[in-house]
Formats: structure tokens, C-alpha cells, sequence
């Protein structure tokens, strides 16, 4: 990644302003759900920053109204349910975070809207979370059938504990950022127009920081917070495998396209 500039994927942009790389989800009309493809260039990306000694800190954000809504459902179940889509994205997702927590710099999110899903996973998986007052932050997985992934079962315990988490993830419901900062999940919650400032103060004090001192504290905390990150990765891939051919995944796809709440079977 060498000098300034600005390179755009298919579903991200990539800036590099000095030591810092930002890369920003620009599926706006989507809500900037995500795909195995997009993923799949995200860990690209950032496995080549973690060899780049010159980008200092690396933000990850969302175009327009939100951060990330999760995985782009509809075009998983386009796909056709042999084909297991989902299950690509998820495995993306995890080159994902298996790259952030293991990258020497640090690393924000910058989350305006909604985090929801594997868009949740994502933001904890960064060192640092700036929020708008617009943010949240949603696991609505078991509200269509399935399971937390991209890390989401050794994220957010790390993060709030085993009883937070397991309210986040069995009655699922916005966590608004002020509640999020309460809560520790957030390093700080500005209104919305001050997020880009906010995040460029952070940066800026960051990149002049001492890096080694950062990867060496970053290895430390996460070696010992994230110790069971990837056997969660593991269980949530056997777990989600198996639940996106569940008929009451499928029930939870159908109710959504028809606008109507699902009946869930246990099949």
C-alpha cells in the first residue's frame, strides 16, 4: 500500500491518508450488507496493511445510513439452499476477524447506524469503536433461525460478560450507542456530524504513538481475552452449517419476504 490515494472494490472504498487506511463499506442501498466477495477482499486488504510498516492505524466504516446491516440475506438465498451461501460469508467473515485481531496496529470502527449481525462482529473485532448518536448495535440472529457468527461468541463476551451477551443474543434488541458506552462496548459516542472528526482525532493521536508498544499490548490482551476465538469460530461454523438448512431458517427467510412473523418448529 504505498502513498496516499483512493482505490474502490465492488463493495469497498480504500483511502490511504498518510499512516492511516481507511476502508469503507459502500453498499449504501443495501445498508451495506455484506457478501463472501467483499469479505473476502476486507481480509485481503488488511492482511497486506498488517505487513505495511508505514499505515500506522487502519479505520473500518459504512457509507451513508449505516455501518454494516450483516449479511446480504437476499442474495444468499438466491443462490438456491443447496449451495450455502451463507456459509461462504461466514467463512469470509472470519478471515475478517481472524486479520483484525491479529494485525500489529490498531484499529477503529467508525459506526453510524446500524451494526447488526456479522456487522456487529466486525465492529468488536476492531480495537476501538467511535459511534454516532444514530449507532447501534444488534444480534438478531436467533430472530431468523440462527446463530452468532463472525467471532460474535467470543467477541461479545469478551467484551460485556457472559450475561450481557446472552441477553444480546437471545432477546435480541437494539443496543443504542449511549448504552453501549455505558455498557464499555464503546470508547466514545459523538453526534453524528462530529464522527469524522472524532475518528481523525483518535487517529491522529495513535499514529503518534509508539507502534511496536501497540502490537505488543494488542497481542497481549487479545492472547488473553480471544484465547477461545478460534474454537468460537469453529462451533459457529458447525452451528451456522447446520441452521442455514434448517426449515425454520427457511420459515424466517419466507416471513420476511412476506412482511409477517415467523412460526418457528425446532426442525
Amino acid at each position: 500500500m504505498a502513498g496516499p490515494g483512493m482505490r474502490t472494490h465492488d463493495a469497498l472504498s480504500v483511502a490511504r491518508d498518510g499512516a492511516v487506511l481507511q476502508v469503507s463499506f459502500i453498499r449504501p442501498e443495501r445498508l451495506n450488507a455484506v457478501t463472501a466477495d467483499g469479505l473476502d477482499d476486507l481480509a485481503d486488504l488488511l492482511q497486506e496493511a498488517a505487513q505495511d510498516t508505514e499505515v500506522r492505524v487502519v479505520v473500518l466504516s459504512g457509507e451513508g445510513r449505516a455501518f454494516s446491516s450483516g449479511a446480504d440475506l437476499q442474495g444468499d438465498v438466491s443462490a438456491g439452499p443447496d449451495d450455502r451461501p451463507g456459509v461462504a460469508t461466514l467463512l469470509a467473515a472470519n478471515r475478517v476477524v481472524r486479520a483484525l485481531r491479529g494485525m500489529p496496529q490498531p484499529t477503529i470502527a467508525a459506526v453510524n447506524g446500524p451494526a447488526a449481525g456479522v456487522g456487529c462482529s466486525l465492529a468488536l473485532a476492531c480495537d476501538l469503536v467511535v459511534a454516532a448518536e444514530s449507532a447501534y448495535f444488534l444480534l438478531a440472529f436467533t430472530s431468523v433461525g440462527l446463530m452468532p457468527d463472525g467471532g460474535a461468541t467470543a467477541l461479545v463476551p469478551a467484551s460485556l460478560g457472559r450475561s450481557r451477551a446472552l441477553q444480546l443474543a437471545l432477546v435480541p434488541e437494539r443496543l443504542p450507542a449511549a448504552r453501549a458506552h455505558e455498557w464499555g462496548l464503546v470508547h466514545r459516542v459523538v453526534p453524528d456530524v462530529d464522527l469524522a472528526e472524532a475518528v481523525a482525532e483518535l487517529t491522529d493521536r495513535l499514529v503518534a504513538g509508539a507502534p511496536r508498544a501497540y502490537a505488543a499490548t494488542k497481542r497481549a490482551i487479545n492472547d488473553v481475552t480471544l484465547a477461545g476465538l478460534e474454537d468460537a469460530l469453529a462451533a459457529e461454523v458447525a452451528g451456522q452449517s447446520e441452521l442455514l438448512g434448517s426449515a425454520d431458517f427457511r420459515e424466517a427467510v419466507a416471513a420476511f419476504g412476506e412482511k409477517r412473523s415467523p412460526t418457528f418448529t425446532g426442525e
